[in-house]
């Protein structure tokens, strides 16, 4: 190897200023050099994917690669306890593709706020912020972004198919009923309407178990002493460290089957039982409580099958459809 940084010897005849300037432009071209060398060994250290990043399948001139494979099938074996074959993987992520495309053609392009908020949203319905969402799914080997993508085609195309076959898409009330027919229990053949105002009673986080349940006894003899949404009203805005929402009104459909349950068990103007939640000490206090047309949960549980069938009919002849036109090319099996 030639050592560029050597002392330079001068020819014979050669003057001061010619040797001076061959030796600035050999210490040039060595730092040159080693910039050069330092740049490639960055760029291989933070593409360690660089082998792995194949082209397997063009769909519509984007690229699937090897390492997009590898990362949805974390991905699934990750959520579904179960390893899904390599072809079905391809499949999932060549649909994605054509769904983003074909939302886009239609007006449907979400935007990087709207995915992120669709997966801070996945994250609260676990427990989870954003962020340790994200860091469950790194922890497991699977980019935030794998999980991103797969939200942002499902949600583009459901808004897509939504709106343009809306109207097959609906259920009609004959349909229903007859669904709903061997639902023949009260809860399941009546529903109520229930104007409610929850109520919640703070406990400072890290409190001792023997203060939570002083809080709780507290507000049980609070309880027994509220005979109306007035006097909730009225008890709980004088307290400091609790507090009362607005009414909002659910029918028996909307709540879950333990809730309602409790709600039917309780007399108008009073409250339900103090919970011991995350937030504190929590618990509802029914305004009214009223027999109403709307859905009742049978009715609303074989409304929400039919619609989930029809749309899932219509959902897959549009995707065989994308599929037939699409360019599709595979580079390797």
């Amino acid at each position: 190897m030639v050592d560029c940084t050597s002392t330079v010897q001068p020819d014979r005849g050669e003057t001061d200023s010619n040797v001076m300037m061959k030796a600035t432009f050999l210490s040039v071209f060595a730092s040159r050099l080693a910039l050069s060398l330092a740049t490639l060994l960055t760029l291989l250290a933070a593409t360690p994917h660089a082998r792995a990043q194949a082209v397997v399948v063009m769909v519509n001139g984007e690229p699937i690669t090897t390492y997009d494979i590898e990362q949805r099938s974390r991905l699934i074996t990750l959520t579904t306890r179960k390893t899904a074959p390599r072809q079905e993987v391809i499949q999932q992520l060549i649909d994605d593709r054509l769904k983003i495309k074909e939302a886009k053609k239609f007006g449907i392009n979400l935007s990087a706020s709207d995915v992120d908020g669709a997966f801070a949203g996945m994250g609260q319905r676990m427990g989870m912020s954003a962020d340790q969402l994200a860091k469950v799914l790194t922890a497991q080997g699977v980019r935030p972004e794998t999980m991103k993508l797969r939200l942002q085609a499902d949600t583009a195309w459901g808004a897509l198919v939504r709106g343009r076959y809306k109207q097959s898409l609906m259920v009609g009330e004959r349909d229903v009923r007859a669904a709903s027919g061997d639902a023949t229990s009260p809860e399941q053949t009546e529903s109520y309407e229930y104007q409610l105002r929850p109520v919640v009673i703070f406990v400072p986080r890290g409190s001792s178990p023997g203060v939570v349940e002083q809080r709780k006894k507290e507000a049980e003899i609070i309880r027994d002493r509220v005979q109306s949404c007035a006097e909730a009203a009225t008890t709980f805005k004088s307290l400091r460290q609790a507090s009362i929402r607005d009414t909002i009104v659910k029918t028996s459909a909307d709540l879950p089957s333990n809730l309602r349950e409790l709600l039917d068990k309780t007399p108008v103007g009073k409250m339900t039982p103090p919970e011991v939640t995350k937030q504190g000490i929590e618990m509802v206090a029914l305004c009214d409580r009223k027999v109403t047309a709307a859905d009742t949960p049978a009715k609303r549980a074989a409304r929400d099958k039919l619609f989930a069938q029809k749309y899932e009919a219509k959902s897959k002849s549009y995707l065989d459809d994308l599929r037939k036109g699409a360019m599709i090319e595979y580079k390797q099996k």
